[in-house]
């Protein structure tokens, strides 16, 4: 993974995000394609910037708290504070876990969440990383704004294999995903039950800037398929969008969706 310096710095903290537990030298150097000699000169610059500590019992790699903090702090003076309150209200009327993700050129990244189930069985995936257009319903709904030709052609190049894990009724062909966003596309959201993993079952639609009409982001219903059968997804689907109109208001003073 050949690059300028400053390209090599942001593919180390991008590979430290990956895992948790940090990661070895060995392993970073690998995943990089550049010398090990290099990758620990731009480890030992990002611990000195405090952006990278090093665990001295297994001498692996991790993130600092450093990078959060600035991100948080990007978040509270952007607008988060708005459009926050909108997904809290939602996961209390829903009882499960609602997720914001907004567009960025060919990605959209989920970058905030509420959950509302306070207990029983729990869907809580991690944030801040793009949504699988494949087989997710938040992709579905993304992907109905476009033609088939513009929707097949993104999820070419967001490539990527497919998780082993995906669940049974996950689209097995274009022709699969197709019929999903023709269905999207009649329904003004979208939905799918164990598409991304068994037992679960999710709600998406698109928010549209409130003057230019463009997708600006996606707001998602999602949990237990126990809980959210087709039957309560469809049920959800009204108050899901008017949800969407108050975050599409909401934008005009949120910094996350310049």
């Amino acid at each position: 993974m050949a690059g300028s310096q400053i390209e090599r710095v942001f593919n180390v903290l991008e590979s430290l995000t990956s895992d948790p537990r940090g990661l070895p030298m060995q392993m970073l150097a690998e995943q990089l394609d550049i010398p090990k000699s290099a990758t620990h000169r731009l480890l030992a610059e990002l611990i000195r910037l405090g952006y990278v500590r090093q665990n001295p019992e297994n001498l692996r790699y991790h993130l600092s708290t450093k990078l959060v903090a600035m991100g948080f702090r990007y978040l509270s003076g952007s607008g988060a504070d708005i459009v926050q309150p909108v997904l809290d209200r939602l996961a209390q009327d829903t009882g499960e876990l609602v997720r914001l993700g907004v567009i960025e050129g060919e990605r959209q990244i989920w970058i905030a969440k509420s959950q509302g189930a306070r207990s029983g069985l729990r869907y809580d995936p991690e944030m801040g990383r793009d949504a699988p257009l494949f087989y997710t319903a938040s992709g579905h709904a993304w992907l109905a704004c476009m033609t088939d030709a513009e929707a097949l052609s993104l999820v070419e190049r967001q490539g990527g294999e497919q998780p082993k894990d995906l669940g049974p009724n996950a689209p097995r062909s274009n022709i699969e995903l197709l019929e999903r966003l023709r269905l999207a596309r009649e329904q003004g959201y979208a939905w799918v039950e164990e598409s991304s993993a068994v037992g679960t079952s999710a709600i998406a639609a698109v928010v549209r800037h409130p003057s230019e009409g463009r997708v600006i982001g996606v707001l998602s219903i999602a949990g237990p398929s126990a809980r959210m059968p087709g039957a309560r997804l469809h049920e959800l689907a009204p108050l899901l969008l008017r949800y969407t109109e108050e975050l599409a208001a909401a934008s005009l003073a949120s910094e996350l969706f310049s």
